[in-house]
């Protein structure tokens, strides 16, 4: 399938970023952090979208992406293409997020980006590496921040995501990319007659869709993300302390017909909860 189709989801994706960023200030960034074996050196709690943007490749660490520029081009001269690594980090996540069994928050933000065409990996937090480490080394331990009294972990090796459910950390994820499969060199095939030619591509192929996989990215992460908070909303009230409905991001007022009568705002944050409401009766 073509790229071209992604139009639609960057374009929702673009909405949902806008969502997430007014309930909680919620960021989806998301980075070229690896080219073949050239990795590159970045901060994923402080770089920013200028840093990505401030070159082709869209690597915010400059060094990495000067010689990760050079690769490209190399490849392209040579009629050749090559993968790599995207990785996208969700700031400001609410804990709570996901779901223990069926709905696995990772679960879903791996089937979003495994739609995306080309993408052939996915991992959350250290994902493989895990596998070198013990359970004492990678095991995210909790402690109490001094200044804000939040729980916190020392470490993200889980990427933001434990047993299925957001921790309240940054969630940080990897999607590989194969390399383009229409390349200027020869290659073996076989026709629907079954004759066995080679085929070139011709006319322009990108040597390396990583820099166009980066809003794609971002896009599926961002609506996957805000599908989560909606199924949470429906289940949740994610409100509480804000008496106004004409305050709140997403109103959590239900409208009910009653008969004989006209329709009634029923505000959630001063209703009981269905569990509370049922024991009483």
């Amino acid at each position: 399938s073509s790229a071209r189709e992604t139009i639609g989801r960057v374009a929702a994706g673009a909405v949902a970023r806008k969502i997430l960023q007014m309930y909680n200030n919620m960021e989806v960034l998301a980075y070229v952090s690896k080219v073949q074996e050239i990795e590159s050196d970045v901060n994923d709690d402080t770089f920013t979208m200028e840093e990505v943007d401030s070159n082709i490749v869209r690597c915010p660490d400059p060094v990495a992406a000067e010689i990760m520029l050079a690769r490209i081009d190399e490849i392209r001269k040579a009629g050749n293409s090559i993968g790599g690594v995207v990785t996208c980090v969700v700031r400001n996540v609410p804990a709570g997020l996901g779901s223990p069994v069926f709905d696995k928050l990772e679960a879903d933000l791996a089937k979003a980006c495994m739609s995306i065409p080309a993408a052939k990996g996915f991992e959350s937090g250290d994902g493989f590496a895990g596998t070198l480490l013990t359970g004492k080394q990678h095991n995210d331990e909790f402690y109490i921040d001094p200044v804000t009294g939040a729980t916190r972990t020392k470490t993200n090796r889980s990427g933001g995501i434990q047993g299925g459910i957001s921790n309240g950390e940054n969630i940080v994820i990897h999607v590989a990319f194969k390399p383009t499969s229409t390349i200027g060199q020869a290659q073996d095939t076989v026709t629907r007659d079954g004759e066995q030619v080679q085929l070139r591509g011709k006319g322009r192929h990108d040597p390396c869709v990583l820099p166009r996989a980066v809003p794609m990215v971002e896009a599926m992460v961002a609506l996957t993300v805000m599908d989560a908070l909606m199924l949470q909303n429906a289940q949740c009230e994610l409100f509480p302390n804000q008496a106004s409905l004409e305050d709140r991001p997403n109103p959590m007022g239900t409208t009910a017909e009653r008969e004989g009568g006209p329709k009634e705002i029923v505000d959630a944050s001063t209703s009981k909860p269905i569990s509370q409401r049922v024991d009483e009766e």
